[in-house]
């Protein structure tokens, strides 16, 4: 089975959950950034939930179904259609052969993420499918989809193949009639603040600098690509300056430059950063983080590594009771 694509947008990558044990190496983890969106994209055609996906970023893409498969559309809105009629996400929809999948520009959001029910099967590259531009390595041939492009689809689970069966004929798509809870979506606290934990170097910052970190907003700038967030507002400047050794960094960490125009980093990241600290947006917030795009402004507010913790484990319970849900329905056949 396999996929055309017609029209690359754009950036569209293939991207599964990241490139793990290799950045003592300096070589960075990768993978999509918005991986809660990734993760039910895979639940919803019953792939593991690590499994690679497509990432279009912005402006999406344009696909041929080369067969009939099982996808599901995730992340941030581009206007999906199939066959020039508009197509619901959050949803398992049965696709027929010869049909075009198409996006367009983002309506809310950043990213959305394509799942196909067996996965892309793209070669793995220490572990991992996920492209790192950079590097040149992982999804196909280490770069963003071009036009022409054809993506091989893995063979489908059983279950997939009962809910193709189910596909109307003579129609070019079928949506099922039951899709994923609001509370999933990235965007349903999007009036909110993003959540962050004072950094190793918090304390070295000036007042006025704390302050502003959290009754300030900060605006993404052009520059900012999946590597990092680069922000633009009150200037962060440390009350006193000392040499630093190279530490480790996280998805979410914010660096503060000498300009004091702090940054978010992101999938692409270095593996270390010699630049202070100030903050660590919390791992629950990190998924609506990623449908940030340039030109928003980003808010932040303290939260407590207790706090933190707790938010977390109540998303992956919360999951985990989707998880076994769909188990039952999937299997079920209804």
């Amino acid at each position: 089975m396999t996929i055309l694509v017609k029209k690359p947008g754009l950036l569209t990558t293939v991207q599964d959950i990241g490139r793990y044990g290799f950045q003592k190496y300096g070589v960075i983890v990768s993978g999509s950034m918005d991986t809660l969106s990734h993760r039910i994209a895979n639940l919803l055609v019953g792939n593991d939930e690590h499994e690679a996906v497509i990432e279009m970023t912005m402006i999406g893409a344009r696909f041929e179904f080369q067969d009939d498969a099982l996808i599901s559309i995730c992340g941030g809105d581009f206007s999906p259609t199939i066959d020039s009629r508009p197509v619901k996400m959050w949803r398992p929809v049965l696709i027929r052969k010869g049909s075009i999948l198409s996006f367009g520009h983002v309506k809310k959001g950043c990213r959305a993420y394509l799942a196909a029910a067996g996965g892309y099967l793209t070669p793995k590259i220490m572990g991992s499918k996920s492209t790192y531009l950079r590097a040149g390595i992982g999804g196909v041939d280490g770069r963003a989809l071009e036009t022409g492009d054809v993506i091989e689809i893995g063979g489908r689970s059983p279950f997939a193949d009962f809910w193709l069966s189910q596909l109307q004929k003579k129609e070019p798509y079928t949506e099922l009639h039951w899709s994923v809870s609001p509370e999933f979506h990235p965007f349903v606290r999007e009036e909110e603040k993003v959540h962050l934990l004072k950094g190793r170097q918090y304390g070295d910052f000036s007042e006025e600098s704390k302050k502003a970190l959290f009754s300030e907003p900060f605006k993404i700038t052009p520059q900012s690509d999946r590597m990092g967030y680069r922000l633009e507002g009150p200037k962060l400047i440390l009350h006193r300056k000392e040499e630093m050794i190279s530490e480790a960094v996280s998805f979410g960490t914010i660096q503060v430059p000498s300009d004091g125009n702090p940054i978010i980093l992101l999938a692409d990241r270095q593996t270390t950063g010699g630049y202070a600290k100030i903050g660590q947006a919390a791992s629950i917030d990190l998924p609506y983080l990623a449908q940030f795009k340039p030109g928003d402004s980003i808010h932040f507010k303290e939260i407590s590594i207790d706090e933190a913790q707790k938010q977390l484990l109540e998303r992956e319970k919360m999951l985990h009771h989707f998880k076994e849900g769909l188990h039952l329905k999937l299997h079920a056949g209804r």
